[in-house]
């Protein structure tokens, strides 16, 4: 027997590095610090920068930037950052994503929308019979194999839908009527119940269905056309739960109001001030669009059976009494346009996995993926001997090396499979409890094609595997930039510093600026208090803030400002002799503290925006000069001369 796998990550890579071996060796154009850089991803990278540039670089002007850039790159990884957990979770993440489009067979997915639409050009009358699968400790064989008797016997004869229906369905809205569930269209029941009743000819039963609810038998009694959707206002005096008096009442109001609308009043004014329904009435009692299936019966029928521009007499549910004027109608929109809409729909059941199914089985045979069904079976009797699937025979298999599943020649090994997996309820038969293990072996067969298919995409797709690098060093990119340039030069104040008073002469401004805190006081005894702390103990400049804080942590506030005059009211008033702003808010009192006029920056804080920005570019032509010496690019420059 080979060595048993440690992990179905490591059997991933594995099944990808054999086909890898086969793939097409590209050209190298560089290396940087010993790490080789493909012509491919050069061009991909300059292509992408030039369609984002108004004037395009030429190849030759682009090389230099992408040395300089794959430069950095080599002084993140020298840094470890690409070693680090954060970097690496947040890549995995990246790298999953980026492969979510070649994992599923986009073929599929148009056939589901293309299915789909073609169920919204039709609507069907609906009976069914169900069994609940939502009791506790109910066994899910048993109930299917009811259902499946109650339907051979009424294909038989022997037995009455309806009948059936009253006796046997846990529907319980549906049983008391024969099981008869009334017209539907799509998107309202689970997808397995729509397309059974989709695929059933009219009259005839369907096969059992499984759904999130339980198992169902249906019988299609009717289909027409799509009535697609209306527009309504309406207006509503509810009566649910009311004494026969009040809903009398409610009545007699209903048909006032029946007769002030014949009369010419506004709809949607008397729905604002009369509707009881609070959803609608701010709105004119205007409902959004809606089709079959999505209101009651009585409310649905009367809003199909109006006129564009017509509205009802009053008329009972069991909300209450109802007016409904019929704004519009509109049938079936174009695939197109819906299209998002069936996206939306299939994302929220089990078609959304199909698309990914069908290429799981396709990876199955592309990476030699089998359960090893004979071991299968001897694990499933060891578990029913033992009594079911508890945590003390999980613990055995953790040490278990028995192969259970192959994947490109490489085994995965039983103790692999019940990694993290929990024991079994009791409650559950034994039987069932033993069958977990098939679906353990198959979901991390599963899991290992997906990571053998994400593996061989960075190998061997070009497109993929340039994004995933693009992510991947934009991600050091940043970080090391972060160290050495950016907030470097936000918190090297003695370099900062340095740099001003190299450059001083560069920073000048076209008018004064009045510089000062300005502290803000809740009355004029505070700011007297204030005042004085501040002169009698000299406070300076950078204890200023700190000590006002801790001195009167709520009555007071500082404010350092630096602006020219017509630029602030309150500066322009402490500053350069304009008229004093009203206070605002709790804020009654303010003064000045270190205030003077410059006529030129005198420190970094001062133009720090721009100081900084000068900064950061110097400490940037400083490191770029440091990493060309640093990792040196070797060119290849007949490769190069290709690039196109």
């Amino acid at each position: 027997m080979k060595k048993a796998i440690a992990s179905l990550a490591l059997v991933a890579v594995a099944a990808a590095g054999l086909i890898q071996a086969k793939g097409h060796k590209e050209e190298v154009l560089m290396t940087v610090n010993g790490k080789p850089v493909t012509l491919n991803e050069f061009e991909y990278l300059y292509h992408k920068n030039s369609s984002q540039q108004l004037a395009p670089q030429t190849v030759d002007e682009y090389l230099g930037m992408f040395v300089t850039y794959k430069q950095k790159v080599a002084a993140a990884e020298e840094a470890g950052i690409d070693k680090t957990e954060a970097f690496q979770k947040e890549l995995e993440g990246y790298r999953k994503d980026l492969a979510e489009p070649y994992l599923v067979v986009p073929e599929v997915e148009d056939s589901i929308i293309n299915a789909t639409y073609d169920h919204m050009k039709e609507e069907v009358d609906v009976s069914h019979i169900m069994l609940s699968t939502q009791a506790p400790n109910v066994d899910p064989t048993a109930l299917k194999a009811r259902l499946d008797s109650i339907r051979t016997e009424i294909l038989a004869g022997r037995a009455d839908f309806g009948k059936m229906a009253q006796q046997f369905s846990t529907d319980r809205h549906s049983g008391v009527k024969d099981g008869h569930m009334g017209w539907l269209g799509v998107g309202f029941t689970p997808y397995t119940f729509e397309n059974a009743a989709y695929n059933t000819p009219v009259g005839q039963l369907s096969e059992v269905v499984h759904t999130p609810y339980g198992f169902h038998l249906l019988r299609v009694e009717g289909r027409r056309p799509a009535r697609g959707q209306v527009l309504v206002e309406h207006i509503l005096k509810l009566t649910q739960g009311l004494p026969e008096a009040e809903a009398a009442a409610k009545k007699a109001a209903i048909d006032s109001i029946s007769k002030v609308l014949a009369a010419g009043a506004d709809f949607e004014d008397i729905a604002r001030r009369e509707s009881e329904d609070p959803g609608s009435a701010a709105n004119g009692g205007r409902l959004p669009w809606f089709g079959t299936g999505m209101m009651v019966p009585q409310f649905e029928q009367m809003a199909f059976a109006l006129k564009d521009g017509e509205t009802s007499e009053p008329f009972p549910t069991n909300y209450g009494y109802h007016i409904i004027r019929r704004l519009a109608s509109r049938g079936l929109a174009p695939l197109d346009s819906v299209r998002p809409q069936i996206k939306a729909m299939i994302n929220r059941d089990e078609r959304a996995g199909m698309p990914r199914k069908s290429k799981i089985r396709q990876l199955m045979a592309k990476f030699k993926a089998q359960p090893d069904r004979e071991a299968i079976a001897q694990v499933r009797k060891e578990i029913i001997a033992h009594g079911g699937l508890d945590s003390a025979i999980i613990a055995t298999m953790l040490t278990d090396d028995r192969t259970m599943a192959r994947i490109n020649g490489q085994e995965i090994p039983l103790s692999e499979i019940v990694a993290e997996k929990i024991p079994a309820s009791p409650g559950d038969p034994v039987e069932l409890q033993a069958g977990r293990i098939s679906q353990w072996v198959n979901s991390a067969l599963e899991v290992a094609v997906l990571e053998a298919e994400r593996a061989d995409l960075a190998a061997n797709n070009p497109t993929y595997r340039n994004l995933l690098n693009e992510y991947r060093d934009g991600m050091l990119l940043f970080e090391i930039s972060d160290r050495n340039v950016w907030t470097k030069a936000k918190q090297d104040k003695e370099g900062l510093a340095k740099y001003f008073a190299d450059h001083k002469s560069e920073y000048t401004w076209d008018k004064p600026r009045y510089k000062s805190f300005v502290v803000f006081a809740t009355s004029d005894s505070v700011a007297n208090l204030a005042k004085a702390y501040l002169l009698d103990n000299h406070v300076a400049a950078d204890k200023v803030v700190e000590t006002m804080r801790k001195q009167f942590p709520k009555d007071v506030k500082v404010e350092k400002v630096i602006a020219a005059q017509g630029e602030n009211p309150i500066t322009d008033y402490l500053g350069f002799g304009g008229k004093k702003p009203e206070p605002r808010g709790k804020w009654r009192v303010y003064f000045p503290y270190l205030d003077k006029i410059l006529n030129a920056p005198e420190e970094p804080a001062d133009v720090r925006g721009a100081v900084t920005t000068d900064y950061q570019n110097y400490l940037e032509e400083q490191w770029v000069a440091e990493l060309a010496k640093r990792y040196p690019a070797k060119i290849n420059k007949k490769v190069f001369k290709k690039a196109k």
